[in-house]
């Protein structure tokens, strides 16, 4: 059973007076429980059909079918609520509030759309999870990159979403953080949630595992 269903979606921009697609007539599908890579070059248009399928962006043509329904026809409202229960969305760019302690940061989607209570009690859960219940009084600053993106999966997951959409987790981290951020995402995906996965890096991709290409904003090979 699917639980993601892609149809021939694009997405056009425009770059001065000329446009171009970032993404272009894409279909695929996600089976309930699947984990997913999407890998392509820089500027293929992964990361806009990452944003497409949270409902970020919307397609200028095409459906998005969540659990049946086409969520391109929601309201910003049902969008919004989408995004902080259904799907955990975690960005390539490390998008904290710095006013913020760590875990108050982790328990935003709890407070945006109320799934569990209480907030605190789940987001310490999570951040033991991820390895960094000691720094849940601290600041984004004064945490690394790799701390940050475990920083976003605990706040992705708050609110128990059916798929996970990771954008480049492990870009730019050492390859002992990769591992272990790697090892959680498999024991989530164990769990039964299902995932789907931009990623450049080979040697986090096993083969039991399905791998999408993408080339010029189309699917070149699966």
């Amino acid at each position: 059973m699917s639980i993601l269903e892609v149809k021939n979606i694009s997405k056009k921009f425009m770059r001065g007076d000329r446009g171009f697609y970032a993404v272009e007539d894409v279909s695929f599908s996600v089976a309930k429980g699947e984990l997913v890579y999407i890998k392509g070059k820089s500027g293929s248009g992964k990361s806009t059909l990452l944003n497409l399928i949270a409902g970020i962006l919307r397609p200028d043509t095409g459906s998005i079918n969540f659990n049946t329904v086409d969520i391109s026809t929601y309201t910003d409202d049902k969008i919004s609520e989408y995004r902080n229960i259904s799907v955990g969305y975690v960005p390539q760019s490390l998008g904290t509030l710095p006013n913020l302690t760590i875990a108050e940061n982790v328990e935003l989607p709890i407070h945006i759309y109320k799934k569990h209570e209480p907030a605190k009690e789940r987001a310490l859960m999570l951040l033991d999870r991820m390895q960094i219940l000691s720094l849940k009084d601290e600041f984004p600053r004064s945490l690394s990159g790799g701390e940050l993106k475990r920083v976003l999966l605990a706040r992705a997951l708050m609110n128990e979403p059916e798929l996970i959409i990771a954008d480049e987790l492990t870009s730019d981290l050492d390859s002992a953080t990769t591992k272990d951020i790697m090892k959680i995402l498999y024991d989530i995906h164990e769990s039964g949630t299902t995932l789907l996965m931009v990623t450049h890096e080979d040697d986090i991709i096993r083969t039991k595992d399905r791998v999408i290409h993408m080339e010029a904003g189309r699917l070149s090979a699966e």
